[in-house]
């Protein structure tokens, strides 16, 4: 009974406060209404920057919030031109300058590739109740402080870290990894069948004790985004994807749904070839899942699927042709691995968006009607002060044929006026994984974007950050209400998601913490 009066205060709190307490913000699906934050700024050109915090090291994880409070990690200062990483730096700073407040070292076990384009050791979200604030270090731990700095516990326990671990209660559930990486710092999935034990799987753990409470045995991907979810008849509850590239050992491919109480499986819904790397909303008793170039409906009280429509037929397109702006509605081309970028995928009030693997469209869905649109976006922005932004809409765009130093099957991740050159604040070249220097675009774990209020925040890898009308009726240029930057082009990679508290938005770069604000 005290868990649950707690539980109910915590929320209370949270959403008067406008706290933003996990990767998800108050309510854990990245959306939060009723609220009122920035639409244009330029840290290029230092226009609606309240400030900014110089960091000594790159870290890829969201900013989370509490009160005056906020919370985030960077991987360890290194002293050289660095691939790899294990140990990370927890920060609590000010909210209202960014001052540091405390660090606190949390040490890993396995080295991963820093600066990873699907994530690296510093890349989960810390998560915090307002009594207790938990790190998590994907190179194998998990350490909780209160909020003097005060170290409560460690659980050495590996996590995805392309995760988005989340509350319900006083339950901390994150997707654990039951085997560990190789000496590269990846995750190439093992070709042999491997046993129940070492797949991977949804752990909840007590975020004031670290002890474990229960784990699922249905299987999840190392890419799945599991979200808090209410089913109708009250329960709390998520949905857990398995499927992937590299051959993922957990079986069948498909969606579960779980019980949030005891992580019990309440239904299992096998999909062939799927691929999972991406958050599921429910949406009038339906759960909302991409399947290749397909969008589905599946009922949540039975895991029966009651619709499909097609991602790629006879959908309407707005693109830019020069300095106009045109209408198609045609058949687009889809790749056989997925439709959506990976993980980009949200829901935001009766629209399901998305972004195109293969094209640099933003792709939506009206969950009502099953309309689907897309909207074409720039996917680099030369920016300098005193002169007009200059866009890459499409390949014609290129002064020159874009120099392909890395490899991805998607054309238009290499188009680029600058490429980001992954260097921290003092000058060393962190690049574990050399798809960081793409856009952002297409062949790479997309940040989820954030709804406040009318807003969609859709933040890309080289620091763009566009900003949508997300209820504009007609899904058209007029939706595009701003595209705004996180520093110079080449010079703001970010893997972070934008959040929100108290009419200020915060985001991480490989140099620094911004704080947004008109």
């Amino acid at each position: 009974m005290r868990l649950a009066i707690l539980s109910t205060l915590l929320l209370t709190a949270l959403s008067n406060a406008q706290n933003w307490p996990q990767a998800g913000g108050p309510n854990g699906n990245f959306v939060l209404e009723n609220a009122n934050a920035p639409k244009e700024w330029s840290v290029t050109r230092n226009e609606g920057i309240a400030w900014k915090r110089s960091l000594p090291e790159l870290g890829q994880s969201s900013v989370t919030t509490w009160g005056d409070k906020l919370f985030f990690a960077i991987n360890k200062p290194v002293h050289k031109d660095t691939v790899l990483s294990k140990d990370v730096i927890a920060y609590c700073c000010s909210a209202t300058d960014g001052s540091i407040l405390w660090t606190r070292e949390i040490p890993g076990i396995y080295p991963l590739k820093i600066g990873g384009s699907w994530g690296d050791s510093s890349g989960l979200p810390a998560v915090t109740n307002g009594e207790q604030v938990a790190f998590f270090n994907a190179s194998g731990a998990i350490e909780a402080f209160d909020f003097d700095g005060k170290r409560l516990w460690r659980r050495e326990a590996l996590s995805s870290y392309r995760g988005t671990p989340f509350l319900i209660g006083n339950k901390l559930v994150y997707m654990q990894m039951n085997w560990p990486p190789d000496e590269k710092g990846g995750y190439p999935h093992p070709k042999e069948e491997l046993p129940v034990s070492k797949w991977t799987q949804v752990q909840a753990i007590d975020i004031a004790t670290g002890n474990p409470i229960w784990s699922t045995r249905c299987g999840g991907n190392i890419g799945s985004q599991p979200m808090p979810l209410t089913l109708p008849d009250g329960r709390d509850a998520f949905l857990v994807g398995r499927g992937g590239g590299h051959t993922p050992p957990e079986r069948p491919l498909g969606v579960s749904l779980v019980d949030a109480s005891d992580g019990s499986e309440i239904w299992n819904l096998p999909i062939e070839n799927y691929e999972c790397r991406q958050t599921k909303p429910i949406y009038k008793g339906n759960a909302l899942i991409i399947v290749d170039d397909a969008h589905w409906w599946v009922d949540v009280a039975t895991g029966t699927v009651t619709r499909k429509v097609s991602l790629a037929q006879n959908v309407r397109v707005r693109l830019k042709k020069g300095s106009r702006w045109v209408t198609r509605t045609k058949d687009i081309e889809t790749n056989p691995r997925s439709e959506h970028s990976d993980q980009s995928n949200l829901l935001v009030g009766r629209y399901h968006y998305f972004r195109s693997y293969i094209y640099n469209y933003l792709g939506r869905v009206n969950a009502d009607t099953g309309n689907v649109e897309y909207l074409q976006l720039p996917v680099s922005m030369l920016r300098k002060t005193g002169q007009p932004d200059r866009f890459i809409w499409s390949k014609s765009d290129l002064d020159l044929e874009p120099e392909k130093t890395f490899k991805v099957p998607t054309e238009q991740s290499y188009w680029n006026f600058k490429t980001n050159r992954v260097v921290n604040s003092r000058g060393y070249k962190l690049l574990g994984d050399i798809r960081s220097q793409g856009n952002g675009w297409g062949h790479f774990a997309a940040q989820i974007p954030t709804a406040i209020g009318e807003h969609l925040y859709v933040p890309i890898m080289n620091g763009m950050v566009y900003v949508i009308d997300w209820n504009k009726e007609r899904f058209d240029e007029n939706a595009l209400l701003a595209i705004n930057d996180l520093g110079p082009l080449g010079e703001a990679w970010t893997r972070s998601n934008i959040t929100y508290s108290n009419g200020k938005l915060f985001a991480q770069t490989i140099s620094e913490i911004v704080c947004i604000q008109d």
